[in-house]
């Protein structure tokens, strides 16, 4: 039995935080095979992301508040093994889903784990940890994703209907990834990493997700109206309305103290966020498809 502390540092709730991608990707899916859906689930959800939660945590080794928890608690060597032992539990669920999506879940594995392995790091340098995030967990998980549920070829990914809310994906992400950095800043820099909302300064982060962030929904907004309808457009629009209101109050106290930066905040635009997005994409796929 493993310890509290791997437990913790798994993270497995986390993983609600990252379902909008793979449920965006279902909910315009047209011809889903749920066997395949559900096993792409288990193995991205249940294993995968905690593999790369525990792994991260490990070179990390973070004293204050990270994705998901408060106070974490001292890693061991027993998380490193975890974190590894999740990703081949993983690999070989994925691989039931088929060799594409197993091949595929490889590579996101070692692109998360340059992010915090001393050899690599990523983290130390903002912008190239802020494309690899967004491309990794945006447009490539949105394409496995679709891929496995829909058993296309690979070759078909590249089509427009398809390729677009990828990208979108990771528009997304680019613009609302740096926020969660934003509580960091100090335990960054003492370790020498240089995360993008470190770059940008506190306020600079709130003006950089609010441009992005922007623009990813106007990119969002046309692709509803051009592929479904204006009515799914603004649906999409309305479903993020308590988020954007959420974010502007959260600035508004910010630019007054920015102690409101923290991660009790942070985590509430996560959830809020989250929750829209993955209700949102539910409610989409039955009202299209039924």
């Amino acid at each position: 039995m493993w310890s509290t502390s791997t437990w913790q540092h798994l993270r497995l709730p986390f993983s609600f935080f990252l379902l909008p991608i793979y449920l965006f990707a279902l909910s315009v899916s047209p011809q889903i095979d749920w066997g395949k859906a559900s096993l792409a689930f288990i193995a991205l959800h249940l294993f995968i992301y905690p593999a790369s939660n525990g792994f991260n945590s490990y070179y990390d080794k973070d004293e204050k508040s990270i994705g998901g928890v408060e106070k974490p608690l001292p890693v061991s060597n027993e998380l490193l093994n975890a974190s590894l032992i999740f990703d081949l539990i993983g690999l070989n669920i994925g691989f039931l889903a088929g060799w594409e999506f197993a091949l595929a879940l490889f590579i996101y594995g070692l692109a998360s784990k340059g992010y915090s392995h001393p050899a690599i790091r990523l983290k130390k340098y903002p912008i190239i940890s802020l494309l690899t995030i967004a491309f990794f967990q945006g447009a490539f998980t949105f394409l496995a994703t679709y891929q496995v549920v829909n058993q296309v070829p690979i070759k078909q990914l590249t089509e427009n209907p398809i390729l677009l809310p990828a990208c979108l994906s990771s528009l997304m992400l680019l613009g609302s990834y740096p926020m969660t950095q934003i509580y960091q800043h100090e335990e960054d820099s003492k370790r020498g990493d240089k995360t993008m909302s470190l770059l940008l300064g506190i306020q600079g982060t709130f003006i950089y997700t609010i441009s992005v962030f922007g623009l990813a929904t106007a990119g969002f907004a046309y692709f509803y109206y051009t592929y479904f309808s204006l009515l799914s457009a603004i649906s999409f629009l309305v479903a993020l309305s308590p988020v954007l209101l959420f974010f502007f109050s959260w600035f508004l106290k910010t630019l007054k103290n920015e102690q409101e930066a923290n991660f009790k905040n942070t985590m509430r635009l996560n959830m809020i966020s989250a929750i829209c997005l993955n209700v949102f994409y539910i409610i989409f796929y039955f009202c299209v498809q039924y």
